[in-house]
């Protein structure tokens, strides 16, 4: 069976099943008026909470054991506090511009972040704020396959102590689990319709939480085993003060990973029922959910260097390999592996619809771009196959797995990956859209106060970058 490609389908929202709006010239912005077609919002603060904790936590906190033993005991949980403040202020200033040109009584509705900044900051400030988006997709995408490949190492070296004894020379490559991860990826992206399966978020949500629970609960044993806690003020010692500046760089930025949910925020905001304001709902549950998770993170985090001191791994749950319940061991990276080969496609598909969508309108006429086909196999459902599709996702896929086979590097990609949604997503776009919409005067009080917040943020970017390059590059020629 034949059909044209729906392109008025919605783009799918990271981790969760929500709607997001059209990604065409009015992606934009929405008039009450007009927004009987869309989904009832029945969400309150609670589900806002869920989703916002669905999406923040992740494979991410992880590496935060990792950071803390390079920071130390007091800048490692310092550094997590002030991420957290710098979360807080970005929603509370994102969630304003949710409404406009009122936050509270403003008729527009703006259903995603380009679309407030296209409304606020104008078209070309868009077209740069949805390339980041697509950018940070990828990355994570490439992310994700990094350490899905870790964590299905860590599955065989576990199972190879566990025959051989824990002195047997168990060291694996990651390349062909990187591989395999690929190729289940270029199967699972030709489901048109995956993202709108709701279950999806529930099961990342549990698998996300297993596995971080586990982690923080065998590094709690590991420290009552010990009957030390590990680790020092000044974080692991480096042979000089450039490479040491260069770990704390790596460090931040992980923690910068971990953080922001700046991309879901008006997404997640787009759900919540009125009265009370949805801008007022927004800011209680990111309260609520930035505490759960700075709660959550210091645990791991300062549970893991507790456990390890100097020798934390970057990923927590490598460092158990030899001690501890193997059974639990592979069950938490069995956890992360389920959790993040769905992952990708929630990360993937939002990029997948934006240019599948361009093309359809570039391109109407063409059979390639537009037709359907019904493949009927034995014991399964119809799957709808469209060429371009096939072409385009299977060669996204192979790109993503090929970036990580050349970039193994845990940390270092995490680095990378915070600096593109810190200081761009979470500070410059909300600053600068709240000193647009409260019309502040240039060189006023308040001017110069948030300006010169996105300026410090900036410069602490700009170190993170520098860090996670040099990490990258000496991992490299190493």
């Amino acid at each position: 069976m034949m059909g044209l490609t729906d392109t008025n389908e919605p783009i799918p929202l990271l981790q969760l099943g929500l709607p997001s709006p059209d990604a065409d010239d009015g992606d934009a912005f929405i008039p009450d008026h007009l927004v009987n077609s869309s989904p009832k919002r029945t969400g309150n603060k609670w589900t806002a909470v869920a989703h916002i904790i669905t999406g923040v936590i992740g494979s991410g906190v992880l590496s935060l054991a990792w950071s803390m033993a390079q920071l130390g005991w007091i800048w490692g949980p310092l550094s997590m506090l002030f991420f957290a403040a710098v979360t807080f202020a970005s929603t509370f200033l994102l969630s304003n511009s949710y409404r406009s040109p009122h936050p509270l009584y403003g008729s527009v509705r703006n259903r995603s972040y380009s679309a407030a900044v296209k409304f606020n900051l104008g078209k070309k400030n868009a077209w740069i704020c949805e390339l980041l988006i697509q950018m940070n997709l990828y990355g994570t995408g490439v992310a994700y396959t990094i350490t899905t490949a870790i964590c299905m190492r860590a599955i065989q070296q576990s199972n190879c102590y566990q025959k051989h004894g824990q002195d047997a020379p168990c060291e694996f490559g990651n390349t062909s689990y990187m591989l395999l991860f690929g190729a289940v990826q270029v199967f699972m992206s030709q489901i048109p319709d995956f993202h709108s399966m709701q279950w999806l978020s529930v099961v990342a949500a549990i698998m996300s939480f297993a596995y971080s629970s586990i982690g923080l609960g065998l590094g709690a044993a590991k420290v009552i085993g010990n009957k030390a806690i590990e680790g020092s003020i000044d974080g692991v010692s480096a042979s000089n003060s450039i490479q040491k500046l260069w770990r704390v760089s790596q460090a931040v930025g992980d923690i910068a990973f971990a953080y922001p949910y700046s991309m879901i925020v008006l997404e997640i905001q787009d759900t919540l029922k009125s009265p009370p304001s949805e801008s007022r709902t927004m800011k209680q549950a990111s309260v609520i959910s930035i505490c759960i998770t700075t709660f959550f993170y210091l645990s791991c985090g300062g549970f893991g260097y507790a456990a390890f001191g100097d020798q934390t791994p970057g990923d927590l749950l490598t460092g158990f390999g030899t001690s501890g319940p193997l059974w639990l061991i592979n069950f938490a990276n069995a956890c992360v592996v389920l959790h993040l080969i769905g992952g990708y496609q929630v990360y993937s598909q939002p990029l997948f619809a934006t240019v599948e969508k361009w093309l359809a309108e570039q391109f109407p006429r063409s059979s390639f771009i537009n037709t359907n086909y019904t493949l009927k196999l034995p014991l399964v459902p119809a799957l709808s196959l469209n060429l371009e599709r096939l072409c385009f996702r299977t060669v996204y896929v192979a790109s993503t797995t090929a970036v990580a086979m050349i970039f193994p590097y845990f940390n270092q990609v995490l680095g990378v990956l915070g600096t593109i949604n810190f200081w761009p997503l979470s500070i410059y776009f909300p600053v600068e859209m709240w000193l647009r919409q409260k019309k502040i005067k240039p060189w006023s009080t308040k001017w110069v106060v948030f300006r010169g917040f996105s300026v410090i943020c900036f410069l602490l970017n700009t170190f993170i970058f520098a860090g996670s390059i040099e990490g990258i590059i000496a991992a490299r020629v190493s």
